[in-house]
């Protein structure tokens, strides 16, 4: 089994984060097949690219700008069995390919994500940051499988796919991952999210699994710790589920969200109210943090519900 490592890079101001990535995947006790850095729009660190690592691919994004596009340029530019998707700002522990690659083994299975842990710029969690909502930071969160498990959906920064189904069902949809939405960026997401979805619908019987040794850890700036970042987020994570059940409809583009939100997040607020009870006045903060989480969430999908029936209209 040959593995492609795909790394979707934008900006020189990611240098010192890209090469921990790269060298992350280098370290790995199973090596890769090819390491592919795709770079989106971006002249200046493709060729600052193509000098440090004149042993690994370096493409442009071939399609249109953002994450979405730079994932679909990987897909069609690797020529491994399977194409590994790792963030530019993330490190990859020794044994994470071979753990993806492990999940494998089992030929129902065409995508397998791994265990994404938070590397806080700060040096800590936020005391009031929720566990629940780690996925605000691109993180796994409290809700998820902790053992081995098929899943709905993987995490974009920590997974792999069978290269031939990436391209068999149209690859990852322009119009919903991160991008530029003019000049001010929105931290949209969901492409990995549709995507499964759409291959599961499209090749019934298809398995997503969870496989939690296929770790890596996710750097958290500064700015992301900060509540105005959470809110934002989940109000963007709203924008994008309106977009997801359009195109897959919100009986499976809502089913995961539907139970994280009737049983995680209650359990959460509880155990947040329960710890302020026992001494901790943080766990108010983390109460409260999950219920506005929620709202903003529900928010930004109600309003993106709307903005696509009008424009429908």
């Amino acid at each position: 089994m040959k593995t492609s490592v795909v790394i979707c890079v934008y900006t020189e101001e990611r240098w010192e984060d890209i090469r921990a990535a790269v060298a992350s995947v280098e370290g790995q006790t199973r090596k890769p097949h090819e390491i592919i850095l795709v770079v989106d729009y971006n002249p200046d660190l493709h060729l600052m690219l193509k000098r440090e690592y004149p042993n690994a691919i370096v493409v442009e994004n071939a399609h249109e700008k953002g994450l979405s596009g730079g994932k679909n340029t990987g897909a069609a530019t690797a020529s491994g069995d399977i194409v590994a998707y790792l963030d530019d700002d993330a490190v990859a522990e020794p044994g994470w390919l071979e753990a993806l690659e492990e999940g494998f083994q089992d030929p129902s299975v065409v995508g397998v994500g791994g265990y994404t842990r938070p590397l806080w710029a700060t040096g800590r969690r936020p005391r009031w940051f929720p566990r629940e909502f780690d996925w605000t930071v691109g993180c796994s969160y409290e809700g998820m499988p902790t053992v081995r498990a098929p899943i709905r959906n993987v995490m974009g920064g920590n997974a792999a796919f069978r290269r031939e189904v990436v391209a068999g069902v149209g690859g990852f949809h322009t119009g919903i991952g991160r991008s530029v939405q003019g000049r001010k960026p929105r931290p949209l997401g969901c492409e990995e999210t549709e995507f499964c979805i759409r291959l599961s619908q499209r090749r019934p019987g298809s398995v997503m699994l969870f496989e939690p040794d296929a770790v890596i850890g996710h750097k958290v700036s500064a700015a992301r710790s900060r509540f105005s970042y959470f809110r934002s987020r989940c109000y963007a994570e709203g924008l994008s589920k309106a977009l997801v059940t359009q195109s897959v409809g919100a009986g499976d583009g809502l089913a995961s969200e539907r139970a994280h939100a009737l049983k995680a997040l209650p359990l959460g607020a509880l155990r947040g109210v329960g710890e302020a009870l026992r001494g901790d006045p943080s766990g108010l903060g983390r109460a409260a943090a999950i219920v506005i989480g929620l709202a903003w969430t529900t928010w930004g999908y109600v309003v993106g519900s709307l903005r696509l029936k009008l424009g429908q209209s």
